[in-house]
Order: C-alpha cells, then structure tokens, then sequence
C-alpha cells in the first residue's frame, strides 16, 4: 500500500522558503552549541583544533544537505529520508530508519531538549530543578525538570496538532530570536569582552594536541592514533549539535513550491548555523583561557563566557537564550516527526491511525503518540544514554541516504530532477567517505556509542516483518 499522490496532496502547502529555512536552523540549535565545546576542548586540546572541529563539522553537514536537496527535488513529498531510503533501496531499510527515528532518534532528542529547558529555566526559578526530587518510586525518580520538559512538549504538541500554521508561527519567530541573541553575545563577547591576552595564549599553542584530564587537571600531549581518536570522540558532540538539519524534509507535503525550496532551505539553514557556531567558539577563545573552556562547571561553556562579557547576570541571560532555543528546537522537532509516521502507517508499516489526517490537515495521532512515547523517555531519564548509542546509526542512515544518490541516478536515469547534487559525484562520495571514517573511529574509539544503536536498530526487523505479514493480511 504504497503512498499516492492524493495522498500526500490532502495536506496544506503553508510554509514558505523562509519557514522552511528556519525549521532547518531552529532544530539544529538546541542546547549544544552551549555545552559540548567543553568535551571538544577536553579532546583535542588546543584553540587550533577547536574550531577546525567546528570547521569539519559544518563542511561535512553543508555537503550532505545540498546533496539532500537532489533527493528532496525528486520525491517532494511527506516523510522526506524515509521516502528517499524507500526508493534507493527498499522498504526494511526505510522501516529501520522510521523505527529509528521513532523509538530514539526524534524521540530522544525532544525529550533531552525538553530536560534541557527545564534545566536552564532551573536557574531562574530553582524549584524546577533536576534536583528537586518530587517522586521517589524505586526504579523511577520523577524530579521537577522532567514533569517541566513533559509540560513543554505537551503544549508544543496541541499547538502542532491544531495546523501547521501554527508552529510555523512558533518556529520562525522562535528561530530569529535565537539567532538574533546568538548574534547578540558572539559580537558581544567579541567587542565588549575580547580579551587580547587571553586570545594571543590561546593561538600560541593552536595546533598542540592535547588531551585534558577532568580529573587530574592536568593536559597529555597525544598524536597518531590518539589524536585521531581524540576527533572522532569530539565530533559526537560538534555533530549532534548540527544534526536535525533533515527535518524539513519530512514535512516536504506542506512546503510550497518544494523542489525549489527544500533544496534551497537545507543550504541556507546549515550554512546559517556552521557561520554562527564557529563564530560562537571563537567568541569562547576570545574571552576564556583553554583550561576555562575545558573545565567549564557541567560543561556549560556559554554560562563562564557570558559571565565574562556581563557579570553574574551573564548566568541569566545564558539561561533565558538557552530556554528560548531550547524551546524553538523542540517545536520544530515535534512538527516534523510526525510526517514521518504518517507516511509509514500509509505504507502500511506503522499505526492506520498515523496515517490520517485530523480536521486541521495534520498527523494529529502520530503527533500525540510521539508525545507520549517522548514523554516516556523523560521519565525513564534514559534518553541521554539513548542518544549516545544512535550518533553512530544516525551517520550511517546519512550516509546510505546519500549513496542513494548514486543508485537512483542508475536505477531511474530518466526521473524529473530538477535540482542536481552539488559537486556530484565527488562532494557526494567525501560525504560518505568521512561518515564512515568517523563511524569505523566510533566502532575502535568509542564502541559504547556504536553497538547498542546497532541492536535498537536490528530490534526492527523482527517488527517490520511483523508489520508486513499484517498488511498482507488486510490486502
């Protein structure tokens, strides 16, 4: 039962080039680019190797999206990668990244974004803390921040549930302010606070290689094979904060003109956001030492700087953007989900009711049953660990996405493609080859962030031929 045109034409064309724009960069910057430039210090160790992670980081997802756009142009429908993989290949491997995506990929990363909010907005109000402890059940601990993240999530998920219009509305004004702000401190910290000792130290030694020890304080010269693991450990963080950028692909049904303006919007939104995170940690470089970076308290990096460029108050101002893009993210996290759902269930391949469309022309079921599955996952305060684990399948259903390219330039020569791979076939191939260079870094380096992700995907299988012999049945 495959997905018809009719179909996916039931949904309305609201959003425009940029709406879409700002689902790309509003899901990409969440709280990460707060956060994890601490890890990336610890790992690599000098300012050098900082930004040329970031660097790295942005290429790498630039790439994969133009690429994207060749994909998007051809299949301009709801559902988006997991359409793209449907075609390329067939439909157990865009099940296992629809299963994925559902059970920890999206799921996972609303539910880390919601706790996040909870505990910035902890700063301003303490009583929502993570360390408020309201229920001590045994196995389950249900603190503050959670009931808090849950409570987001929920309200995002009715305004979504009432047309996209709405959280088109959130995501696009959500997203300029968090750029804006973003802006705001990046130029702040480099005209108001630019401390030129502190940067002439930091570029001295920019290309030593050094890992920082937490514990001991102290930093280790490394090379070789400790280097190279030094960068795959630190892109875990540089690229989970630059992931999501696909999402607006799966919401391709409601985008006008979508073979122009999917294509168009992944460029200009990760372009956008690989522009404000590097400028975002030469900010850091131009206000903290390297050892401040490093060992910032909770690795809340963005805390120390604005505490530099404002005074205590820098605390609440981080906490307050922090809220702020926390809270876009998840919007446009929740909106797009769903899409993807509906367009497994109309495959057969997921609940009937997921496919179907509410009075206000939106996945209604599908959205409600990521709320409570998300909010699930908030409770268990697992999903930390849950994201760890699917970094690793992330890249691979990226990089088979894009290797996709290649077997539908063979498989339909003659398709309508009105928007071709940038670079094709060279920038297309590095993008792979760097995906799985970081992946075999992670089976070595990093084995606890690859296998279990590799069983919650393969736990799909069982389900997909389970869902199969049941469609079966009903034909």
């Amino acid at each position: 039962m495959n997905t018809t045109p009719e179909q996916q034409d039931d949904m309305k064309r609201e959003l425009g080039l940029l709406d879409a724009t700002m689902l790309v960069a509003g899901s990409m910057i969440g709280s990460g680019i707060f956060i994890v430039s601490s890890d990336i210090v610890r790992n690599v160790g000098s300012a050098g190797w900082l930004i040329f992670i970031w660097v790295l980081t942005g290429i790498v997802t630039v790439i994969a999206a133009v690429s994207y756009g060749e994909l998007s142009a051809m299949f301009p429908k709801a559902g988006g990668q997991y359409v793209y993989l449907r075609e390329a290949y067939n439909r157990l491997i865009a099940f296992l990244y629809g299963w994925s995506l559902f059970m920890v990929i999206q799921a996972g990363t609303i539910a880390a974004v919601g706790v996040a909010f909870a505990k910035f907005a902890a700063y301003i109000f303490p009583a929502l803390s993570d360390e408020n402890i309201l229920w001590d059940l045994g196995i389950v601990r249900i603190n503050a921040a959670q009931l808090v993240a849950i409570a987001t999530i929920v309200i995002l998920t009715w305004v979504n549930s009432r047309g996209v219009k709405n959280g088109k509305i959130i995501q696009t004004v959500f997203t300029i302010v968090k750029l804006v702000s973003l802006g705001g401190l990046i130029v702040a910290g480099l005209l108001a606070a630019f401390n030129t000792e502190v940067w002439n130290a930091n570029w001295s030694t920019a290309w030593d290689t050094v890992r920082w020890d937490i514990n001991s304080g102290t930093a280790m010269s490394i090379g070789g094979a400790a280097l190279f693991a030094g960068i795959v450990s630190a892109m875990v963080g540089s690229l989970f904060s630059s992931d999501a950028w696909n999402n607006v692909t799966f919401i391709a049904g409601e985008i006008r003109n979508p073979k122009r303006n999917i294509g168009l919007s992944l460029f200009l939104g990760t372009l956008i956001v690989t522009i404000i995170y590097v400028s975002a940690n030469l900010m850091y470089l131009a206000t903290l030492s390297m050892e401040e970076i490093a060992y910032a308290p909770a690795d809340r990096v963005a805390v120390v700087a604005a505490q530099a460029i404002f005074g205590q108050v820098g605390t609440l101002v981080i906490a307050v953007m922090i809220m702020i893009s926390t809270f876009g993210c998840n919007n446009g996290l929740i909106l797009a989900g769903a899409r993807v759902y509906y367009t497994m269930a109309q495959d057969g391949l997921f609940f009937k009711q997921a496919g179907e469309l509410n009075k206000f022309e939106v996945p209604g079921w599908g959205l409600w049953a990521q709320c409570i599955w998300t909010s699930v996952l908030c409770l268990t305060g697992r999903y930390g660990d849950l994201l760890n684990y699917v970094i690793f399948v992330v890249l691979i259903f990226y990089a088979l996405t894009i290797i996709g390219i290649f077997i539908l330039r063979r498989k339909l020569p003659d398709a309508e493609r009105p928007y071709k791979a940038f670079g094709y076939p060279i920038l297309p191939a590095l993008y792979v080859l760097a995906a799985f260079t970081i992946c075999v870094g992670l089976l070595i380096y990093q084995p606890t962030f690859t296998w279990p992700g590799l069983i919650i995907v393969l736990l799909g299988i069982p389900v997909f031929f389970m869902w199969n012999r049941r469609e079966k049945a009903l034909d």
